[in-house]
């Protein structure tokens, strides 16, 4: 069982943790050389929550059903699925397209002497911002969840 605990924090941690870089590397108010960097950085990322999140899950699944953990509906178990559910669909529903438009522009080649983002990209990027700002307290609230387990 402490493999399976030790399997599970790690991909964890692996999984959601470069979720916390997406407001970094796609803050608003950076040149736009910066931006087409760093959203290719960003796209490498984003395989990391993929496959690290959804182990995270099967072993924490895993860990329910073969742990003495209690009732799956405590507010620590339950609110962590709930919370990780929202950002999967924060993730893939709404950041995964607007940087995918947002990488269009910034990697066409029209657009490459461009030293600044038109207003449509520019209120695409705070979008992005934004929402990976709020994808970053969710996480938060995971790993508070998971530490602290309240009932």
């Amino acid at each position: 069982m402490k493999w399976l605990v030790l399997i599970h924090v790690l991909v964890a941690v692996i999984g959601i943790g470069p979720t916390f870089f997406g407001n970094i590397l796609l803050r608003k108010h950076q040149t736009i050389s910066d931006l087409r960097h760093n959203i290719l950085l960003q796209h490498k990322l984003d395989y990391f929550p993929k496959i690290g999140g959804t182990l995270a899950v099967i072993t924490g699944i895993l860990l329910v059903l073969f742990g003495n953990y209690g009732s799956i509906l405590q507010v620590w178990l339950f609110g962590s699925l709930v919370i990780y559910l929202s950002i999967q669909v924060i993730v893939i529903g709404f950041i995964s397209p607007a940087l995918s438009e947002l990488q269009r522009w910034l990697l066409h080649p029209e657009n490459r002497a461009s030293t600044q983002l038109p207003a449509e990209q520019d209120a695409t990027l705070y979008k992005i911002s934004n929402l990976y700002w709020l994808t970053c307290i969710l996480g938060f609230l995971i790993f508070i969840l998971m530490i602290i387990k309240p009932s």
